[in-house]
Formats: C-alpha cells, structure tokens, sequence
C-alpha cells in the first residue's frame, strides 16, 4: 500500500501549522522582539528568490505566470518586513523607562 504523495505532503503542512501555532503563542513576551527580526529575516530572503522568479524567463512577455507571481511574492513580503520594522519599534518603545516631568 503506497501513499498519495498529496496526502503526505498535506499532513505535513497540517502538523506545521499546529507546531508553528503552539511554538509562537508559547514565547515569552520578552522574546517577541527577537522572534519579529527572525521573521524579517526569513522574508528577506524571500524577497530574494521572488526576484529571481519575477526575472525568469525571457524578456518577449512580460506578464508570464512566474513574473506575476515573483511580483506577488515581493509585494507581500515586503508588506510583511515592513510590518514587522513596525512591530518591533513599538515593542522595543514598551521597554524603554518614561521619563519624569518635574
């Protein structure tokens, strides 16, 4: 008896989403900020193979499957390191000491 490849491969995202969701929502708040840079991280490379699609082929159509979708990708992982500069300023301004007014 062999296994549907789809099958296999979709139990292994299933169990990656329930990992992934226990593993975040287990780190301590003062962990958050180095978690957010790891996630910038990641979506900069990203945006490093999404250019590399977005620029495949030749230069006769400019609209071809892997260009739209490498321009997808960058959009949304720019939109997610943005997002995530954003974050990490505001958390990193929760820890700094308020100053008293005299």
């Amino acid at each position: 008896m062999e296994i549907d490849p789809f099958i296999f491969r979709l139990s292994i995202f299933i169990l990656s989403i329930f990992i992934g969701y226990y593993v975040v929502w287990s780190v301590t708040p003062s962990l958050h900020t180095p978690l957010m840079s790891v996630t910038n991280a990641i979506s900069s490379v990203i945006i490093v193979g999404a250019i590399i699609a977005g620029l495949a082929g030749s230069t006769d159509n400019v609209f071809t499957t892997s260009n739209i979708l490498g321009f997808l990708a960058i959009s949304l992982a720019a939109i997610n390191i943005f997002g995530g500069f954003l974050v990490t300023q505001r958390m990193l301004q929760m820890y700094k000491k308020k100053k008293k007014n005299k």
